[in-house]
């Protein structure tokens, strides 16, 4: 196992290949917790209420186990559990032309897209810190948490705790080991990248009396600081607009969104920080130079 391992690092090629295909599992794995994660807080948040109201009408004990682990996948539509070869990230959807196997429904196009651009994902970054396999593995983990937060921050305008916590946690402790920047770095990266939404979450609110967005940014920004240093937070901030702008227009010419429908800003910020993860020294160096700082 430990000679294998071995072979797979020592050799660029099939370093990136294996993590590609462990990126399309996870990618997999991650169409899961975007959907099952959002209906397992509010079901907790349910049972909480409950029990501060003394509801007795909802019996939590009575619920059967929803979990990221249980039930097995099924069709939504039939309820038919999904087999092993029905769930083979992408070539299953391929196999099956984009149908439920019992009931011909059509699946939606998401799952093979997140398990295909996690599997791309995964590719580049293996690619782009090889040789230093540890820090690619810990970029990966980010990785697949941005795409993560990205689905269910689109889905339901939410940045689980679950994730964005643990996620400013990890990133210092990478950090302690000096795998993307200092510790010092990653630490005042947390905190700034934390406070400097939180300004301006309150100054929007002070001066128009409407929350701009929600705490799930802040701590996402937070968690971005974490790993990669408070020096790039000027870069994910114009990103993010960047981007969001770009994405915002498309999908409201394309007429994929209503003009008046609030869009999240987690996913621009997601997005935002894996371009710096990748090509934040660049980007942060032009940024300088074209302000004649450097």
């Amino acid at each position: 196992m430990i000679d294998t391992f071995n072979a797979i690092i020592e050799n660029h090629t099939l370093f990136v290949i294996s993590c590609s295909m462990l990126g399309l599992v996870i990618g997999s794995f991650l169409n899961v917790v975007i959907y099952r994660l959002p209906i397992m807080l509010e079901r907790e948040w349910q049972r909480e209420i409950n029990s501060a109201t003394e509801n007795e009408l909802s019996n939590s004990d009575s619920e059967p186990t929803f979990n990221l682990v249980t039930p097995n996948s099924r069709c939504s539509q039939c309820e038919t559990p999904i087999k092993a070869w029905q769930n083979i990230p992408v070539i299953s959807y391929l196999l099956l032309a984009g149908k439920c196997h019992n009931c011909n429904t059509a699946i939606s196009l998401r799952y093979p897209f997140v398990e295909l651009i996690t599997g791309l994902l995964s590719a580049a970054v293996a690619w782009h810190f090889y040789p230093d396999a540890g820090t690619a593995l810990a970029c990966l983990v980010l990785t697949w948490a941005l795409i993560a937060l990205t689905g269910i921050d689109y889905d339901t305008y939410l940045l689980p705790d679950n994730i964005t916590l643990p996620l400013v946690w990890l990133g210092l402790m990478v950090n302690y080991f000096g795998l993307i920047t200092s510790l010092e770095s990653a630490l005042w990266g947390a905190v700034i990248g934390y406070l400097s939404l939180w300004s301006v979450f309150w100054l929007f609110k002070l001066i128009t009396g409407k929350d701009g967005m929600g705490y799930g940014d802040f701590k996402l920004l937070a968690a971005l600081g974490a790993w990669l240093g408070w020096q790039m937070l000027p870069v994910i901030i114009i990103l993010s607009s960047l981007v969001g702008a770009f994405i915002g227009i498309s999908l409201i010419v394309l007429g994929n969104r209503e003009k008046t429908k609030p869009i999240p800003f987690g996913p621009y910020l997601a997005i935002a920080g894996w371009i710096a993860l990748m090509w934040g020294s660049e980007l942060n160096a032009l940024y300088l130079s074209y302000a004649g700082i450097t």
